[in-house]
């Protein structure tokens, strides 16, 4: 059935279940699992003004981030799963997600499903339904 599925995770809430429902499965059918955070990017004016003012906030992003997918990868390792883990960085989450899918050759997608709602959602568009909508590959999703 599913050999390859890319869990992709930004640490939330509705993420955190992805995680547990993705291992659980990844454990039942034997497949790898490829775990990815998308971060966003900080605008070049931005990230200068605050290297100038010895300040780095996407370091930090960076640097919780990669503490984060250890976290994922130590708990894949733990049910025993071939497990990897990628960080991008990329302004559309979603087509992050199904350029790494791609990439990756994954046949399933886990994720969660964000409670959006709002002025954000309008103007940005939920990720998930934007993966689901952009991206030949199954998706199961998370609440």
């Amino acid at each position: 059935m599913y050999k390859h599925i890319l869990l992709a995770t930004d640490g939330s809430p509705a993420a955190r279940r992805a995680e547990d429902a993705g291992i659980e499965l990844a454990a039942r059918l034997g497949a790898h699992l490829h775990v990815l955070r998308v971060l966003e990017p900080e605008p070049a004016v931005s990230l200068v003004a605050d290297v100038i003012q010895g300040e780095v906030p996407a370091l930090r992003a960076l640097l919780h981030a990669n503490e984060h997918l250890a976290k994922v990868q130590a708990a894949a390792a733990a049910a025993g799963i071939s497990c990897t883990t990628e960080h991008v960085f990329d302004n559309r989450p979603y087509a992050a997600i199904a350029g790494a899918a791609g990439k990756h050759r994954c046949d399933l997608i886990v994720m969660g499903a964000h409670a959006g709602g709002g002025l954000g959602e309008l103007l940005q568009g939920d990720a998930t339904r934007k993966v689901i909508l952009n991206c030949d590959v199954s998706v199961l999703v998370c609440r």
